[in-house]
């Protein structure tokens, strides 16, 4: 299947998702806005507050808002915390037109109604509230049009919509992908932005029939798109993982397929790699007999927390990851100690299983361009101190404790850092824009052109074992843990540079790297079991 009917054949679940999504959080902020509007209507000063509160919370970026809301809601990730978020960003001009439109009320005519013995709450809701309707519906197709767009983000926090294929396409950088996705949230924007203006030029030419059959047909339109996004979960039990009894697993393990019936989410970080191996856990269960459902592009804290609460089965993280990032280390360590009191902390502290490592580590490093290294004569980390040297890498980098450790052990305070995507920190460097990156030694384009990776003779990056993790409840079944375990030990750094290098250089889809990664973890083992007597 090639990669462009791939993403046909995704795009009505995830469009259906998408606008579920949207309409969701557009429909709560309009009951939030007008509930508020209501209640700070003779307040002047509560009107002036409420907006300016609503005015800051639209100041906050939208991915750092939707990585709140997955803490502020007990770490549960998907729908919920991306239609809180999604929520919150949506008020700001639905409150601003709400408030405005009953505030311009032409006071004649709020004089002529009592004139005419009409109450407060009959001049509100027979007056005001009909004459303040179209500047309230110019709110909404604002609001609509700004959700639609965010909604895009809220792929980072595993729910599920058209970022999928924009955060995919920007990580492999399959613009192709990129601009599918960018194309179908475009379109979704304007096809409902001019459908609620129909509704509006009805209400403003005062057409009642036209605007309750525009709104009638608006409606309908919508549940029957959003109907594809419910269906695949009810027919799968609404997505719930299944579970099966002591006496079932039993049977079941004596079948070829010993996890039939059952459902697991399988998460993965947004960087090549990590979707590539989440690709390939999922090949790994539904080889099994299991159906999988993915969670890709996700935020790394974000994809912890979500095992840990169970959201997520099971994903592939970083055993230096672990030890600096979460156990808060920093101090040096072997790779098997790293490895042994990763895995310790992990099930002491949070119940989550390390079921071992994949047999490939995918360490920081520090590459710069041949000419300029060999030219200023720098071969280890320790020689950039005190150089007013540009270095590029993954926005996460730089604010982990790795770097800070490596920065002050190495005295590396005179570089300049430059946060990027890690996709185009190659670039970057090769044409000269900046002097030295982070680089990592799995990537599949560390043999493309003439670069020098510095030693790191103080051993100041932990070492980076990739590792298999298993949430709480997942780790409990047996015939789950026996499966993953078919591949440990299975990947070796070279093996694992080929995959990257295959979606990195040759422009393959993650699911195509996957597969003949798999395939090659499925050969080798086949190759070790015993022969029949």
């Amino acid at each position: 299947m090639t990669e462009l009917s791939q993403n046909w054949r995704d795009l009505p679940n995830l469009l259906s998702w998408h606008l579920l999504l949207s309409l969701c959080a557009v429909v709560t902020a309009s009951i939030v806005a007008l509930s508020i509007a209501l209640l700070v209507d003779r307040r002047p000063r509560w009107k002036h507050l409420s907006l300016a509160v609503v005015g800051v919370m639209q100041t906050i970026p939208g991915l750092a808002l939707l990585a709140l809301m997955v803490p502020l809601l007990g770490g549960s990730i998907g729908f919920a915390p991306a239609f809180a978020a999604l929520t919150v960003y949506a008020l700001l001009p639905l409150l601003q037109n709400t408030v405005t439109g009953l505030s311009g009320t032409d006071p004649r005519l709020v004089e002529a109604a009592r004139g005419l013995g009409m109450g407060e709450r009959q001049i509100l809701f027979q007056v005001r509230f009909p004459l303040a309707f179209p500047v309230i519906l110019a709110g909404l197709r604002t609001s609509t049009v700004w959700t639609v767009g965010t909604t895009t983000l809220a792929t980072a926090v595993g729910a599920s919509g058209l970022g999928t294929y924009i955060f995919t396409g920007l990580q492999t950088r399959n613009h192709a992908t990129t601009l599918f996705g960018c194309f179908f949230a475009a379109m979704l924007a304007i096809v409902l932005d001019q459908a609620l203006q129909v509704v509006e030029n009805a209400v403003r030419s005062r057409r009642r029939a036209v605007a309750g059959a525009a709104g009638t047909v608006l409606v309908l339109a919508l549940l029957a798109t959003t109907a594809g996004a419910l269906w695949p979960r009810s027919v799968a039990g609404g997505g719930a993982r299944a579970e099966t009894m002591p006496a079932e697993a039993e049977a079941v393990e004596e079948t070829a397929f010993p996890l039939a019936g059952q459902h697991f989410t399988v998460g993965s970080k947004w960087f090549v790699e990590n979707l590539i191996l989440g690709e390939v856990v999922g090949m790994q269960l539904e080889a099994s007999g299991a159906t999988v459902e993915d969670r890709p592009s996700m935020g790394s804290t974000i994809l912890f927390d979500a095992l840990r609460q169970n959201a997520v089965d099971c994903y592939v993280d970083y055993s230096g990851t672990v030890w600096a990032t979460l156990m808060k280390r920093d101090e040096p360590a072997s790779r098997m100690r790293t490895r042994v009191e990763s895995a310790s902390f992990l099930l002491e502290e949070h119940a989550v299983l390390s079921v071992g490592a994949l047999g490939f580590q995918n360490n920081y490093a520090v590459a710069m361009r041949g000419e300029q290294a060999r030219s200023l004569g720098i071969r280890t980390i320790a020689d950039l101190s005190g150089r007013d040297f540009d270095i590029a890498g993954d926005p996460e980098v730089f604010g982990r404790p790795e770097w800070e450790r490596v920065r002050d052990i190495y005295g590396l305070q005179s570089l300049s850092t430059r946060p990027m995507q890690a996709i185009y920190t190659w670039d970057a460097l090769h044409e000269g824009q900046v002097d030295a990156i982070i680089a990592y030694t799995t990537d599949g384009r560390m043999a493309e052109g003439d670069l020098v990776i510095l030693d790191d003779n103080r051993q100041a990056f932990p070492p980076y074992d990739a590792i298999l993790l298993v949430s709480p409840e997942a780790s409990q079944n047996r015939a789950l843990v026996e499966v993953l375990l078919g591949l440990v030990n299975r990947i070796d750094d070279r093996t694992m540079r080929a995959a990257n290098r295959l979606v990195e250089i040759d422009r393959e889809s993650p699911q195509r790297a996957a597969r003949w990664l798999w395939e090659r973890t499925r050969l080798e083992a086949a190759e070790e079991e015993p022969a029949v007597p």
